[in-house]
């Protein structure tokens, strides 16, 4: 029954994505290249089941068609509106779903990310600095953020990578001391609930934030890191003091990048009230929430809506085009989505009952994908200010792609160990 339900999925993603690249074909016959990605997408099904069903059967089924179908259906809207970045995400779907792959069946991942999170920590943080020192930016505009490295014509945003490498050091740190934390949270002592053991990671956390934030502008990311990693503090000291220091740290850091950094205090602006310049600086965010306004219950129509208006539309405002070509529908459809993979990835590390570094692992990289999802969704509805980070699965973007697909083949291998 169970297989039957995985198999039914893969059919319905499927069918979706086959009715999506019909209905451009009617609407615009001259784009050319909308078969391959057919033949790309269901070859990537078949063998990814396949390779699954033989090596790990007793995994969640739920996990690979879930991301399988949100990232089918990014390629439509991407080959929809703008397609000459369709064929680039199709090889990176590829090479997503091997890594996925990879991650999923390789049976030393999980001890290798306990043991040498020193070295990958240390790593990640070369990275960032290599990209605060050297990075660069693929549009080529001058004063864009320089969030990625190239190596020759191939660029990779090292931020994208750092969520693997810090959901796996936090899991480890807060599954070695989950007792020792918990202790610290209850003594009687003011001092001991005080211990820089306890509060010590959510500073040094904060601190790596404001450094992604102050160098590298680059407010999504520094904030999903923090919120992450106060969560899963809080989860495993059960100290309700480390939400109310976080949200502190929180509002004291938008105060400062508000009056310090001018892409945060614009994006704000645009939050609090976009009208007054809806022809300057808030042009994006109003297109996108009239985008939410023309797309209604059933929507226009694959091909019909005018969400190319949209800067960035095939990027951060995907989310804005699909709720104008497939109304409330394909909205409440995404939102089940995310909302299915968070239930799934909470459900997984429950089941791992007495492996703190397994449950706080598949929290925290559940916790990654579902909450920049929320991040990127609440802003191009205007219930957040921008944050700049992709709609997992769905937004255009190689290194966005490849952590997606490689945190679900992390999060299928913890299934397949359940208890």
């Amino acid at each position: 029954m169970t297989g039957r339900l995985h198999t039914l999925l893969l059919v319905f993603a499927g069918a979706l994505v086959a009715s999506g690249l019909a209905a451009i074909a009617l609407t615009n016959p001259a784009q050319s290249g909308l078969w391959s990605i057919m033949i790309v997408w269901g070859a990537c099904a078949l063998a990814g089941t396949a390779i699954l069903n033989r090596f790990l059967p007793s995994r969640d089924l739920l996990l690979f068609p879930l991301a399988l179908f949100l990232a089918g259906w990014g390629l439509v809207a991407i080959q929809r509106l703008a397609p000459a970045f369709a064929q680039r995400q199709t090889i990176w779907l590829v090479i997503g779903v091997s890594a996925m792959l990879a991650a999923a069946v390789f049976p030393h991942l999980l001890r290798w990310l306990r043991l040498y999170r020193y070295v990958l920590l240390a790593l990640a943080l070369l990275l960032l600095l290599a990209t605060i020192a050297f990075g660069s930016n693929p549009s080529g505009v001058a004063f864009a953020p320089r969030l990625w490295l190239s190596l020759g014509a191939l660029y990779f945003q090292p931020s994208e990578f750092m969520k693997i490498i810090l959901a796996a050091f936090m899991a480890s740190y807060l599954g070695e001391h989950n007792t020792t934390l918990r202790a610290h949270a209850g003594a009687a002592g003011l001092l001991q609930r005080l211990s820089p053991r306890l509060f010590g990671p959510v500073l040094l956390m904060w601190l790596l934030s404001l450094m992604i934030l102050i160098w590298q502008r680059d407010l999504g990311a520094a904030m999903l890191f923090f919120v992450v990693f106060v969560l899963l503090t809080h989860l495993s000291s059960g100290d309700t003091r480390i939400l109310l220091g976080g949200a502190l740290l929180v509002l004291i850091a938008a105060f400062v990048g508000y009056h310090l950094f001018a892409v945060v205090k614009l994006r704000v602006d645009i939050w609090l009230n976009p009208w007054p310049e809806a022809d300057g600086r808030a042009y994006q965010i109003v297109q996108s929430l009239l985008a939410f306004g023309a797309g209604g219950i059933f929507g226009s129509g694959v091909g019909l809506g005018s969400s190319a208006y949209i800067p960035l539309a095939h990027s951060d405002f995907v989310f804005a085009a699909l709720a104008e070509e497939w109304g409330l529908l394909g909205v409440i459809s995404v939102l089940s989505c995310f909302a299915v993979l968070a239930y799934r990835g909470l459900v997984i590390g429950l089941s791992h009952s007495g492996r703190a570094f397994h449950q706080f692992l598949a929290v925290g990289l559940t916790m990654m994908l579902v909450l920049q999802a929320i991040m990127i969704m609440a802003g191009v509805l205007k219930l957040l200010p921008l944050t700049g980070v992709t709609l997992p699965f769905i937004s255009y973007g190689g290194s966005s792609m490849l952590v997606c697909f490689t945190m679900t083949g992390i999060l299928i291998r913890l299934s397949a160990g359940a208890r």
